[in-house]
């Protein structure tokens, strides 16, 4: 009973959900629900990105949707114009990611605060300009169409994974990529350098003083942020199999921020936990027609109102004094 509540931790119930999700889901869920929670891992790995540079650095970082917009753009032309199959696109697209996010950081995290917000903002709609107004590249608004899906993958045994046919191949796919995501971060988060992020959140000056290269720290989170944002980008591409401006928008952004919060920010669950829920409400909502934005909006307002620290965030705080309460009415009881 002791180690009850240690079983219970959000990284234990976290992976059980995602073991259920991969063994399940394809097996019970309808094509319409598989293509919704196959999305919700693609705003997951987003909202994980930009957790790790706000939540976790306490950078305002609002440029996060041309970094998504880039991997998507960047994966979808190389295979279009050059023909290159997804995997050699994807990774030129997350290197073009990192270098662009590398090129973005150093001069914009040299500034604090709403400053570095602007920047970022004002750089995200540069990009959008860019992407509408290449329209020799990028089709404009017409977007880019017809992008090709991963090629299959042969098995060892005969047979191979049909990304073309298969709904449920897109999403182990999508699956597997989210996994890997919150594996890395989560040990990026409990190591030297993920304390070092929260020192400069905690306070930026203080963690100078004692010796942390405050920022080589915010360009490290800065650029790991860029680039699972990418990644969550380029899958992006090839699920859709058609991108157009509006996802590299500061929309994506702000949508992001919304998930993190409801979910809990500087948490690894948390991005997760907003970015399933609110999707689902989102979907289940669009009956009501135009209300549903309404709706949306007031029961995003509620839960920051009366759940500040987002619904992982008020789990891992009132859980622990919940159980204690548990345990000592059991001790009466005896």
């Amino acid at each position: 009973m002791e180690n009850l509540l240690k079983l219970y931790t959000t990284k234990h119930l976290l992976f059980a959900l995602l073991i259920v999700a991969a063994l399940v889901f394809p097996l019970v869920a309808s094509t319409y629900t598989l293509r919704i929670i196959t999305m919700c891992c693609i705003w997951s790995m987003l909202a994980i990105a930009l957790n790790l540079i706000v939540g976790y650095t306490g950078q305002g970082n609002l440029g996060l949707g041309a970094f998504f917009g880039m991997g998507a753009y960047t994966t979808g032309l190389l295979m279009v114009k050059l023909g290159l199959n997804f995997w050699l696109a994807l990774i030129i697209a997350l290197a073009l990611t990192v270098i662009l996010a590398v090129l973005i950081g150093l001069p914009t995290l040299r500034t604090k605060g709403a400053y570095f917000a602007i920047a970022t903002l004002c750089f995200n709609i540069i990009f959008t300009t860019v992407v509408i107004q290449w329209d020799a590249l990028t089709k404009g608004q017409t977007g880019l169409m017809n992008i090709p899906n991963v090629p299959a993958i042969p098995l060892p045994f005969g047979g191979q994974i049909d990304f073309h046919e298969s709904l449920a191949a897109n999403y182990y796919l999508v699956l597997i990529f989210l996994i890997l995501t919150i594996v890395v971060i989560y040990r990026i988060v409990n190591s030297l350098t993920g304390k070092s992020f929260l020192a400069v959140r905690q306070d930026e000056d203080l963690a100078e003083a004692i010796g942390i290269n405050t920022f080589r720290a915010k360009l490290l989170s800065f650029t790991v942020s860029a680039f699972i944002a990418g990644l969550a980008g380029g899958l992006y591409a090839v699920y859709l199999g058609f991108i157009a401006p509006a996802i590299t928008s500061y929309g994506i952004t702000f949508t992001a921020i919304l998930y993190v919060v409801v979910g809990g920010a500087a948490t690894v669950a948390g991005p997760i936990v907003g970015s399933f829920l609110l999707t689902v409400i989102g979907e289940q909502l669009t009956a009501f027609g135009t209300l549903h934005l309404i709706i949306y909006g007031v029961l995003v307002v509620l839960s920051i109102i009366y759940l500040p620290m987002g619904l992982v965030g008020a789990y891992q705080m009132f859980w622990p004094q919940i159980w204690q309460k548990m345990k000592r009415g059991k001790v009466h009881a005896a």
